[in-house]
């Protein structure tokens, strides 16, 4: 029974990213599979010993499960009832993914197998149903955003992994990051370009601390060359984008009554609005009053009736603010501070031995660093697809960069 349990268990750390944008709920299919074996190794159950890292983890998930948990209500049924019930099935997954840890190959394998499949999705769209977003079988930013995290974990691991690699792996790596970055190009989901360029600098820098400025060199020569190839097949497109948000922004702070039926009209307006309904319940927020205020707001003229065709702030730490307050607050920003101290490199070395360790460790940090620009401009824990990828993702990094330190494989030390 652990035996399949540990095969099933394989296969569940592959699909998860690796069908993620292929399907409908593709990451779906591999949570399943995490789940039906952590049931069937239930037994194991008991010799689990997490460590310090993942119990703060499971620590973070369970405040997070409670924290959605205030939204259950009667009228709504089971409905109100979702998002907790994810985060309580997730951690029998992790228990399982403790008991077996995933290998940082199947992983890799599926990051790289899930942004070809989404760049793949992307250019069907794009050239044969000559869709104006490509958007797969979510909405266009979920698409986009996750298209552009799946590859520039590839992009990472391509420039620091082991040099002593295959170039079959190397190719496989490059075409992954090409087709993820061009996968949210396509998406036109402009806060996944702006998550990508924010967090360049932190890329390269943390390179340029591990390992040679030759490398550094190269990874630019390389973002060059992808940015030039995407460039050429999307660049006008990319510079309307650009060119149009920044025009409405612009416009939106002049007073220009008309922009805030604009994209980025409507998400400033969002915002302002979430910040003083934050201010006004600053400790717990409006909870499941959120809706009800927003509406009385628009309707005493203090809010633009735009405002009320999402019910979320289209901002991460706004919203929350907004519906939960500092508390709220402070429980999500727990939840992406555990994942970047577990993968954060204190002392990179750039030793062959330890190359991959360190390139495991900054495709993990990739995670929650593209979690937080997304949710500059998108609630991404709003959404099934933000909720269970980093639940699981985050989860499975953990664990398969624990086990290559207990097989000898010392990651980088404090120091």
């Amino acid at each position: 029974m652990e035996r399949r349990a540990a095969q099933l268990t394989t296969a569940g750390v592959f699909l998860v990213p690796a069908l993620a944008l292929l399907f409908p709920s593709g990451y779906s299919v591999g949570t399943v599979l995490l789940l039906l074996a952590s049931l069937l190794n239930i037994g194991a159950w008991h010799r689990c010993r997490p460590s310090r890292e993942m119990r703060w983890w499971m620590a973070c998930v369970v405040c997070m499960g409670l924290l959605w948990a205030v939204d259950i209500n009667a009228a709504r049924g089971w409905a109100s009832a979702d998002r907790p019930a994810k985060y309580l099935l997730v951690l029998p997954c992790i228990v399982q993914l403790c008991l077996c840890p995933p290998r940082a190959g199947v992983l890799r394998l599926g990051v790289a197998a899930g942004a070809i499949g989404g760049g793949a999705v992307a250019l069907f769209q794009n050239l044969v149903e000559r869709s104006p977003r490509a958007d797969g079988f979510l909405n266009a930013i979920q698409f986009g955003d996750l298209s552009m995290l799946l590859g520039c974990m590839c992009a990472l691991w391509l420039a620091l992994g082991d040099p002593h690699w295959k170039w079959q792996t190397r190719s496989l790596l490059a075409a992954a990051a090409c087709l993820g970055v061009l996968g949210s190009v396509l998406s036109l989901a402009r806060g996944g370009w702006l998550a990508g360029v924010l967090s360049l600098p932190l890329w390269l820098w943390l390179l340029a601390r591990g390992h040679s400025h030759r490398r550094v060199w190269q990874a630019l020569a390389a973002l060059s060359l992808m940015g030039l190839m995407i460039g050429w097949y999307q660049g006008p497109e990319v510079a309307q984008r650009w060119s149009i948000a920044i025009q409405e922004g612009d416009a939106y702070r002049e007073g220009v009554p008309a922009t805030i039926n604009t994209s980025s009209g409507q998400r400033l307006e969002q915002w302002r609005l979430a910040l003083e309904m934050g201010r006004d319940r600053p400790w717990l927020g409006w909870r499941g009053q959120y809706t009800v205020e927003k509406a009385r707001r628009v309707q005493a003229g203090e809010a633009d009736p735009t405002v009320l065709r999402f019910d979320h702030a289209h901002n991460e730490i706004l919203d929350m603010f907004a519906k939960r307050g500092v508390v709220g607050v402070s429980v999500l920003l727990l939840f992406y501070l555990v994942p970047l101290l577990v993968f954060w490199p204190r002392r990179p070395d750039s030793l062959t031995g330890e190359q991959e360790t360190f390139a495991l460790r900054l495709a993990g940090l990739a995670i929650p660093v593209l979690y937080i620009g997304f949710g500059l401009t998108q609630v991404f824990f709003a959404h099934n697809s933000g909720n269970l990828f980093y639940l699981l993702m985050v989860t499975m990094f953990m664990v398969a960069l624990q086990q290559r330190q207990a097989a000898g494989i010392s990651a980088p030390a404090a120091g």
